[in-house]
Formats: C-alpha cells, structure tokens, sequence
C-alpha cells in the first residue's frame, strides 16, 4: 500500500560510459589525503584500470593498492585488508572490482571502525560504527554491491558464506560505467547477468517488497530479459553493456530494501562450502526453488513468466519451464557434480541456509528436509 511506512537506502551514484573517470574528482571533493585502493590482481592489467589510477595521479592524491582479493572474499583477506589499511594510515576506501572486491572493501571497513573479527558482525544490523567513506566502480554486472546494503564474506572456518546487512554498509558513492565490463567474457557476464535476474525475481517476491521496490524490481527482469541475451552473442556491444548494467543497478535497489529470498540462501551454503561460482550457482537453484515458492506468490510469479514471455519468443506458460528455457537458451548451466566433485552431507549444509538472512524474506518458509529436497534436485 502507498500509504504504508517504508524506507529506501541507496547511495550516490553516478551512471553512464567513463564516470570511473571521475574519480579522482570526487576524492578531492571528499578531501582525502591518502586512499585505500581494494581491487584484485587480474584487473590491475587492464587499460581502463591505469586510466583511472592516472587520474587520481593528476589530482596528486596519495593512494595505496590491496589486491590480495580472491573470488568469493575470504575472512582472511578481509583481515589482511583491515591490517594494510591501518598501516597505510588511509581516510577512505575505493572498491574497483566486482561483488567480491567491494564485499572485501565493505568488511575491511568494518573491521576498521569496529574492532573484532568478522565473524561478529553476520546478520542484520550488527554494525555498530559507520565504516570509513566508501566509493564503488563496480567491474561487473552483478552483484550490485556497489548500491546495496549486503556483504558476502566466505567463512573459511565452518565453509559456508555469511550475509552482513546494515544500512552502514551502504557506499557513499557509486561510478556505475559501463565501458570497464567490455573485459568480462562470456562466462562471467553471463554468471553476473544471472545474478541480477535471481536478485530482481527474488526483490519481486519478497515478503519485505513494496511499490518502491517493485518498480526496480520490474523494471531489472524486464531489461535482463531483453539484453542478456543480445549481449550473450556481441560482448563487444557498450550498448547492450549500458543496459545489462542499468538492470543490476535496478535490481540492486530492489534487493538492497526488500532483501532476498532462498535461492541466496541457498547458494550462500553451497557455494561457501564448495567454492562455487555465484551466479551460475544461482541459476542453478532459480527452477527448483520457484517450484518451491509458486504456491505463495502464484500471482506475482505468472506476472513474471508473462514478462518473459512477452519479452522473448518463449510461448511457454509455467513459470518454471519459461525460466529453464530462457536461461537453456543462452548457456548450458553445468550440474553441481560438473562444477565440484567434492562429497558434501546435505542436511550440514541445509543448517546454514536456515540461519541466512536471506530466507526470512523468502515468501514461503522451508524446513531443513525442504531445503535438502531441493538440493538434491540439482545434484
């Protein structure tokens, strides 16, 4: 209802081809004297990336480079990062990378500002003291971590992913451009297109929804539906970039305020526990977990197959057949044998999904024994 309470965070942000050209600028308007570069190694290789370190150069801003992060950002990094920060002595944060670069950057803030270990900070609202300033150039098309009010952060102890959420955790400023993913190949664009697909179907059905939420949400499948696909067969197109991107954003204003749902908390657990890539994990679990939701929000669901449907030559009218054609139609998605032959006792990792903020959005409460149910469809 329009009239009903509700709050939205987002961030500053700004978004079209080269604004990570503005960077430099915006670290004078913040008035740094000294910044903590978070980014991982196999970016410090590209053109775009020396074009932006060359325009903090230009502004004479004193910077350092932490780019001991890995996909799926471990404990350990996060620690190592809050150390390096400290020792730089630095007065702000600069993510350039994607979901698990700015996770790390968001848990090194944490552990800067907060003390302990991150482990104490899991759940919602656990974060007492505002990290240090935070500005995102996000390298990929989706996690939308860049917006949003999460971090994932692999615990390598117990080997499952754990959700952070506070409104602390939300950037000061967003460089939303979408020339910097023209170096993502087909896998990765089509693992992070997915990603945002999964966030804005679950932002949709999610119990914390509203009419603000809903417009993003909408908005994101409608936008990922038309242009994955278009992008899937010309990566070199910025065009098509531009709107898979403007999707992400989308979506990551939806799921940043109506939070998620189980196919993430789904995913958390087994990708934590097996290293697995996030959002061709995602794709994975959508089918059997729509399956599982269908009957609680019957409605909102056939809204979403007609999209589809209306959006792409897919004729089908069950929701769940309409989501495996359209992902089967741009990428064979793998098994879970195919991508980890590691054994994993199911009912170990169910426990982990039960205990993710995300579920509690999830329109349709699940047991241990309906999680492991629907793990065992996808093994």
């Amino acid at each position: 209802m329009v009239g009903e309470l509700r709050k939205f965070l987002c961030p500053e942000f700004i978004f079209g081809n080269d604004s990570r050209l503005l960077l430099g600028q915006y670290l004078i308007n913040f008035g740094i004297e000294k910044t903590l570069i978070v980014t991982d190694k196999n970016l410090r290789k590209y053109a775009w990336f020396n074009d932006i370190i060359k325009r903090i150069k230009e502004q004479n801003i004193q910077f350092d480079i932490f780019d001991e992060v890995t996909v799926n950002p471990r404990d350990f990094e996060v620690e190592l990062g809050a150390i390096f920060y400290e020792a730089c002595d630095a007065d702000i944060i600069v993510a350039i990378g994607g979901g698990s670069v700015i996770d790390c950057a968001k848990g090194i803030g944490i552990l800067v500002s907060n003390g302990g270990t991150i482990y104490d900070y899991e759940g919602v609202d656990q974060v007492d003291y505002p990290i240090p300033p935070l500005i995102c150039i996000p390298t990929t098309s989706g996690s939308a971590a860049d917006v949003s009010q999460f971090a994932i952060i692999s615990n390598q102890v117990c080997e499952y992913k754990m959700a952070l959420a506070s409104k602390t955790l939300v950037p000061d400023m967003a460089l939303v451009d979408p020339v910097v993913t023209l170096t993502c190949d087909f896998n990765l664009t089509v693992d992070v297109g997915l990603d945002t697909m999964v966030h804005a179907i679950e932002a949709y059905v999610s119990n914390a929804s509203s009419f603000i939420t809903d417009i993003h949400a909408i908005e994101a499948i409608k936008m990922i539906i038309i242009h994955l696909p278009k992008l899937a067969n010309d990566l070199e197109n910025l065009e098509e970039r531009g709107y898979v991107m403007q999707a992400c954003l989308n979506a990551g204003l939806a799921f940043s305020n109506a939070s998620l749902g189980l196919v993430h908390a789904m995913a958390h657990a087994l990708g934590g526990r097996l290293d697995l890539v996030h959002g061709e994990l995602n794709g994975i679990l959508l089918e059997a977990v729509v399956d599982f939701n269908y009957d609680a929000s019957k409605e909102r669901y056939d809204e979403i197959s007609t999209l589809i449907q209306q959006n792409s030559n897919i004729k089908s009218g069950k929701i769940t057949d309409v989501l495996h054609e359209f992902i089967a139609n741009i990428r064979h998605n793998r098994s879970i044998p195919e991508m980890s032959s590691e054994a994993v006792d199911l009912y170990d990792v169910a426990k982990y999904v039960l205990n993710d903020p995300c579920i509690v959005t999830n329109p349709k409460t699940a047991s241990i024994e309906d999680v492991v149910k629907i793990y065992e469809q996808i093994f």
